[in-house]
C-alpha cells in the first residue's frame, strides 16, 4: 500500500528490496492499524512521511528473508520485531539520555506490504529478535507499547497508587495495562458506545462514561478518593481534555500529556494551583530503543497481554477500509495478514 497523499492510498504492485550494506529485508508476518496512520492518510505527516509516495504502515513484526553485506546479528529465516524508527545517537538530544527526541530521528514506513526494507540505522539501534513462543501479531504491539511505556515511566507510576487515563482508544488502554501490571489502580474515562463496552471487558480498570456526567472532573476527583489522582494521562489529544486531566489531579500530582493536539492550539491553565500545589505537567513523546527492547519483554512474558484489542482481521488489499473503520471509530486494532 503506497501513500500518494491525503486520501490517496493505492495498492501497487513493487519489486521486492534488495538489501544494502547494513540492512535487512523481512517477510511481513502482522501489522497493526493504528490511529496514527488514520490521521496521516488523512492529512499526512511531515515527519514520519516527509516525501511522497511511499510505502505506508508502521507496526509490524516479520521473518528475514535477505541480510545485507555486514550484518552479523541476524540471519534468514529469524523472527523480528522492529520499531519504526532510529535515533541517530550522536545529536544533544541523544548523547543527554533522550533519544527519542533525536534532531535526525529516521522514520521507517512499509509495514502495508508483503515485504519491508530496514535500512542500516535501524538495524543496528531498533530490531529485536523473538523468542519461538511470542506470535507475530502480539509482537507487533511493540512499538506502541514502547511508547505507551515511555509515558508510564517519565510519570513513574508506583504500585498503590491511582492513575487516571482519559481516552479509551488502543493506546489509552495499553497506558491503563501497563499501569494495573505495576499495581496500581486505574479509573479509564471514555464515551459509551461499542468500543467502550468492549474494552470495559478486559477488565484491568474502573471505568467513567464522560458521556453520562455532569461534571467528569467532579466524577474523576470522587473516584480519586475525593482529593485527585497522583497521576492523571491524557491520550486523547484534545486541548479541553488536557485541561480536564489537569483539573482531575491531586496535590502534588503528575499529568502526562500522551496525546497530541492539533497544531497550534493552547490550554488554560491555574497558575496558582500549579505552583501552590507543586504539579508535574510531562509531555511524553514516541519511543526509545531502550524503551521498545522492554515493550518485546513484556510480551515475551507474558506481563501484559494485548490481544484484546485486536478487534478484525483483514487482508493486505483491505488496508484502505480497514483505516476508514478505524477513522469511524468501528475497530480498535485491525491485524493486517498478507
Amino acid at each position: 500500500m503506497v501513500f500518494h497523499g491525503p486520501g490517496d492510498l493505492r495498492w501497487e504492485e513493487r519489486p521486492v528490496p534488495v538489501p544494502a550494506s547494513g540492512e535487512l529485508v523481512l517477510r511481513i508476518d502482522a501489522a497493526l492499524t493504528c490511529g496514527t496512520d488514520v490521521k496521516t492518510l488523512r492529512r499526512g505527516h511531515p515527519v514520519m512521511i516527509p516525501t511522497i509516495p511511499t510505502v505506508f504502515g508502521h507496526e509490524f513484526a516479520g521473518t528475514v528473508t535477505a541480510v545485507g553485506p555486514g550484518v552479523s546479528r541476524f540471519r534468514e529465516g529469524d523472527r523480528v520485531v522492529a520499531a519504526n524508527s532510529a535515533p541517530c545517537g550522536d545529536c544533544p538530544s541523544c548523547l543527554a539520555g533522550r533519544p527519542n527526541l533525536c534532531d535526525d530521528l529516521l522514520f521507517v514506513n512499509g509495514a502495508y506490504g508483503e515485504f519491508i526494507l530496514l535500512p542500516a540505522r535501524l538495524v543496528s539501534r531498533n530490531v529485536v529478535p523473538l523468542t519461538a513462543s511470542l506470535p507475530a501479531e502480539r509482537a507487533a504491539f511493540a512499538e506502541p507499547l514502547a511508547c505507551a511505556l515511555l509515558a508510564i515511566e517519565r510519570a513513574r507510576v508506583e504500585p498503590g497508587q491511582t492513575v487516571v487515563v482519559f481516552g479509551h482508544g488502543p493506546l489509552g488502554c495499553l497506558l491503563g495495562m501497563l499501569a494495573a501490571a505495576r499495581k496500581a489502580r486505574v479509573i479509564m474515562v471514555g464515551k459509551s458506545g461499542w468500543r467502550f463496552d468492549h474494552v470495559k471487558k478486559l477488565g484491568f480498570a474502573r471505568w467513567l462514561d464522560a458521556a453520562t456526567t455532569d461534571s467528569v472532573v467532579a466524577d474523576v476527583r470522587a473516584a480519586a478518593g475525593g482529593r485527585g489522582a497522583e497521576i492523571v494521562i491524557d491520550a486523547t489529544g484534545r486541548p479541553e481534555v488536557w485541561e480536564q486531566a489537569v483539573d482531575s489531579v491531586g496535590r502534588g500530582g503528575s499529568v502526562v500529556f500522551f496525546g497530541g493536539c492539533a497544531p497550534g492550539t493552547t490550554i488554560r491553565l491555574d497558575t496558582r494551583r500549579t505552583h501552590y500545589e507543586e504539579l508535574a505537567l510531562l509531555g511524553a513523546f514516541h519511543h526509545t530503543p531502550e524503551t521498545f527492547r522492554r515493550a518485546v519483554e513484556t510480551l515475551e512474558s507474558g506481563a501484559l497481554v494485548p490481544d484484546g484489542l485486536i478487534t478484525h482481521r483483514m487482508r493486505l488489499e483491505e488496508v484502505g477500509r480497514a483505516l476508514d473503520l478505524m477513522a469511524k471509530g468501528q475497530a480498535l486494532k485491525i491485524l493486517i495478514e498478507s
